[in-house]
């Protein structure tokens, strides 16, 4: 019987994983019974050769390709990363679907049944967010199979906050750049509205840097839950609105429908996820605590804490990042870590990472109710 490979990270390749200041501590990213494989450049998106430059009006049919294609574009992603950093309506569009959708309650009114199924998924894929988009794909703070990376990945993606490959490189190189000028959402350079959502309709925020996250490209699979990441969403509400109906035919007495269910479900629940996730990068940059002298404006918030399961620790997480929990003591509630406990004990995940000592005496000479 084979024995399954442990992956070992040169000092270059751990940088690449987990950037500077701090990364390095939690560089260790052995995945048990998965055999780690080599991936050309070539068949990385983000090396595809450029093409001819666009034209106005090839531009809106590049767009809505890119809606479902998000690694198309023909004239190189270095190219468009290279744009000026700005508002631009064509990249609203999404938001403002998502958003007008939410008006559909007035046709379809509300029912305690659809308010408890949204509320349901906001915490669920909440949790998604939270405990893999951001520890785990972003920052490797424990270790899982191939198999549930990618149910995790697909999880994640239910939340319709793009792909994990793109949130990770996007979120790995904030901390490289934490509110500094190439920071994409900082409070302090760029004002608090573009911090929360401005940075999302600039279209040079919107490839998938990939060579940030050269540790998950690696697995196919991943890379295309990441360019086709319209499919899961698509699935995910189809299921919505099909569970309505069924349990509207099964039990007509909670009063619902496909329909209901759907809008609650996905888009009223969808938003409020979306704004929740969002403000760490805006009120958690502005309002709140500081623990830790970071050079950076992450602040410790209790409210953001709770809506984010665990997220509003903000200031402990940019001071270490590479551990599992980012409540540091016992009274700061971490819900998402609760769950990845829970899952550890359940042989899911495995090997989480502590806070190292000498953070947690720096926490304690500090102040700990900071």
């Amino acid at each position: 019987m084979s024995h399954p490979r442990v992956l070992r990270l040169s000092p270059a390749s751990k940088e690449d994983v987990f950037g500077k200041n701090g990364f390095s501590a939690a560089a260790s990213c052995a995945i048990r019974g998965v055999r780690f494989f080599r991936v050309p450049t070539s068949s990385i998106p983000d090396s595809a050769p450029p093409q001819a430059t666009i034209s106005r009006w090839q531009r809106p049919f590049i767009t809505i390709r890119q809606w479902f294609d998000s690694d198309y574009f023909p004239e190189g992603p270095e190219a468009v990363r290279a744009r000026p950093d700005r508002f631009e309506f064509r990249r609203c569009l999404p938001f403002l679907f998502l958003h007008l959708g939410c008006l559909g309650v007035i046709w379809v009114g509300w029912s305690w049944t659809a308010v408890a199924v949204a509320a349901a998924l906001y915490f669920l894929r909440m949790f998604a967010i939270t405990g893999f988009y951001h520890r785990y794909f972003s920052h490797r703070t424990f270790k899982t199979s191939r198999f549930m990376q990618f149910i995790f990945a697909a999880w994640g993606n239910t939340s319709v906050q793009r792909g994990a490959l793109w949130w990770a490189a996007v979120h790995r190189h904030h901390h490289r750049h934490s509110d500094t000028e190439e920071d994409v959402h900082s409070a302090r350079i760029k004002g608090f509205l573009w911090s929360h959502i401005g940075w999302m309709t600039s279209s040079r925020n919107f490839p998938t840097d990939y060579r940030v996250v050269r540790d998950l490209a690696r697995f196919p699979e991943l890379v295309f839950l990441n360019r086709f990441d319209m499919i899961v969403p698509l699935i995910f509400g189809a299921l919505l609105y099909a569970f309505g109906a069924a349990i509207s035919a099964l039990f007509p007495s909670l009063q619902t429908s496909g329909a209901q269910i759907f809008v609650w479900g996905f888009f009223v629940s969808t938003v409020v996820l979306l704004h929740g996730t969002l403000f760490i990068n805006s009120l958690a940059h502005v309002w709140g605590k500081k623990r830790f002298p970071t050079e950076d404006d992450s602040r410790n918030n209790f409210w953001l804490a709770l809506i984010t399961l665990g997220e509003g620790w903000h200031n402990n997480h940019h001071r270490f990042m590479g551990s599992t929990r980012q409540g540091f003591f016992w009274w700061e509630i971490d819900i998402t870590y609760y769950v990845l406990k829970a899952f550890s004990w359940m042989g899911l995940i495995w090997d989480l990472k502590p806070v190292p000592r000498s953070v947690m005496h720096e926490a304690r000479s500090s102040g700990a109710s900071a």
